[in-house]
């Protein structure tokens, strides 16, 4: 790669399979298999070979009755997979049977989820602002949550000791773990928070907001250290790449930004047509999958997702 213009001359690679629209794209732990959730009420697993070419192979979820909001994979386990659905139900997969394993029934429409990094919990958050943690063996609930505010994307820091929530009021709320005892309230943007990042060497995070910004924040210390300026319309989605050097960020523009951590500076654009959901680095290598509003000339959603970085189209 051409040290001096990263990611110069790199293509995007389009997949096809989903009837409407993708809501969530996310890279198992060995950056070997991506999942896409969809408004179809399904899932699909894909095998990406990042120096390959060939046909992918897809496989499908079947199950959820209604839009499969957000997914993540177990840190832990490179073929178990957790789906949020607004149909009130959290269920894991085996991504290599397509099988539902466990299932959870919840009290409302849920829209994000995320694993804790070792692999034993998973929180969900739902359109009540309710947070439910999951015990992942025995599928059950451990603790439950009512916020009287808009929660919006959830996270853990990478030890798993911290909660992080982002919410409507432009905060960020810092909870310890497991207590989920308030540490900290963060004043983080002018309008709210929508989705939140950790660095994979645990050094920071990054909130996006609807104010257009994202701002990166040093985890020990708990300070803004920079915003990143480039999108004007509501940062929907946020990602740090495997190093840590990069973070993507997309919105309503028509562009999805990386730009580099330790300056600020924009480094690329990656064009895109409609508006970002999603947005995900392979957690190995700089392949960048990303998801949003796809219509095609009739105006139907087109239901694909797109991944940058080859070497050739």
């Amino acid at each position: 790669m051409d040290e001096t213009i990263p990611f110069k001359n790199l293509y995007s690679r389009e997949y096809q399979g989903h009837k409407k629209k993708v809501h969530s794209v996310a890279w198992n732990c060995t950056g070997t298999k991506l999942a896409s959730g969809s408004v179809d009420q399904t899932a699909r697993i894909w095998h990406i070979e990042p120096h390959g070419h060939g046909k992918v192979k897809d496989i499908e979820l079947k199950g959820h009755t209604d839009s499969v909001d957000q997914l993540c994979w177990d840190p832990k386990h490179a073929d178990l997979i957790a789906t949020a659905s607004g149909d009130k139900t959290v269920r894991l997969w085996d991504a290599r049977s397509g099988k539902c394993s466990q299932q959870a029934e919840l009290s409302g429409e849920n829209i994000n989820i995320t694993f804790k990094p070792d692999g034993t919990h998973i929180a969900v958050g739902n359109r009540d602002d309710e947070l439910t943690i999951l015990d992942v063996r025995k599928f059950k609930a451990l603790h439950k949550r009512k916020f009287n505010y808009e929660v919006n994307e959830i996270a853990w820091n990478v030890t798993g000791d911290m909660f992080f929530l982002t919410t409507g009021n432009g905060t960020v709320e810092v909870l310890a773990y497991p207590s989920l005892q308030a540490v900290d309230t963060l004043m983080a943007h002018t309008a709210g928070c929508y989705c939140i990042a950790i660095d994979p060497l645990g050094r920071y995070f990054a909130v996006g907001s609807a104010d257009s910004l994202v701002s990166l924040w040093n985890i020990k210390e708990m300070l803004c250290v920079r915003t990143f300026t480039k999108l004007e319309w509501p940062v929907r989605t946020v990602s740090f790449n495997h190093t840590g050097e990069y973070i993507a960020s997309a919105s309503e523009d028509l562009f999805i930004d990386i730009s580099n951590v330790q300056t600020g500076r924009s480094v690329h654009q990656i064009p895109c047509r409609a508006a970002m959901n999603s947005v995900e680095w392979n957690p190995k290598y700089n392949l960048l999958a990303y998801a949003g509003d796809d219509k095609n000339k009739y105006q139907a959603d087109e239901g694909v997702f797109r991944i940058f970085g080859f070497e050739s189209a």
